[in-house]
């Protein structure tokens, strides 16, 4: 597998208002690798995650992904699962994915009866997802973002209200999948799931990486 960057972060700063999220991110990241974003509430992980995303676009700096700038071209190569759900509550989870791949041409049920059962749901369950426990609401969420086997995988707290079984589990599909060479990044308050399966945990203070190491010990401070 290429060694070559998939993703060149240079010169990053989001700001809103006056109030600096991202303070000048420089950061390249090889493919087929599990990041873990680690760091206190308010350290920036989000907005760099949705910087990625393309959803909080660079107040100034750039981002490079899959060769281009242009991250509205490789958008269909990306799976983004946000902190909330954002799932359609009155509809039951394969309804919802349905939904989700038709917008992207994805016309054949057994791919979201495949998603599904991937992250351990099941396909026939008819109750609307409003009823659903908060854990089965993100993995349908993870679900959702494998819809259309991205290349790239982005992900806000998949584990947030997930029993530890089942989070065990999450942890485990997201090992498979960077072993059938996703590259993947997991913004999350609970390391110790990724400890043994990240290879790099990337520390963020104050809209900063200030720390990129293998394990869960920090070295100096970059």
């Amino acid at each position: 597998m290429s060694d070559s960057p998939i993703i060149t972060v240079t010169g990053l700063v989001k700001q809103f208002g006056r109030f600096a999220a991202l303070r000048g991110v420089n950061a390249t990241f090889a493919p087929g690798r599990l990041y873990a974003i680690l760091g206190d509430n308010g350290a920036g992980k989000t907005t760099l995650l949705r910087s990625l995303a393309g959803l909080a676009p660079p107040t100034r700096g750039t981002i490079s992904m899959l060769g281009t700038t242009k991250l509205r071209d490789v958008c269909a190569q990306l799976g983004y699962m946000a902190h909330p759900s954002l799932l359609y509550d009155e509809m039951s989870g394969m309804e919802n994915l349905r939904y989700f791949a038709r917008l992207y041409g994805i016309t054949e049920d057994a791919r979201c009866e495949g998603v599904i059962r991937a992250v351990k749901l099941d396909p026939v369950l008819e109750r609307p997802v409003g009823q659903y426990s908060q854990g089965m609401r993100q993995r349908m969420s993870l679900a959702r973002a494998l819809l259309n086997d991205p290349r790239i995988l982005l992900l806000d707290e998949p584990f947030s209200n997930v029993d530890v079984r089942s989070a065990r589990e999450m942890a485990g599909l997201l090992r498979d999948l960077r072993d059938h060479g996703k590259t993947l990044f997991v913004v999350t308050h609970q390391a110790s799931l990724l400890e043994s399966i990240a290879d790099e945990f990337v520390w963020m203070e104050s809209g900063q990486i200030v720390d990129r190491t293998p394990d869960l010990r920090r070295g100096e401070t970059a």
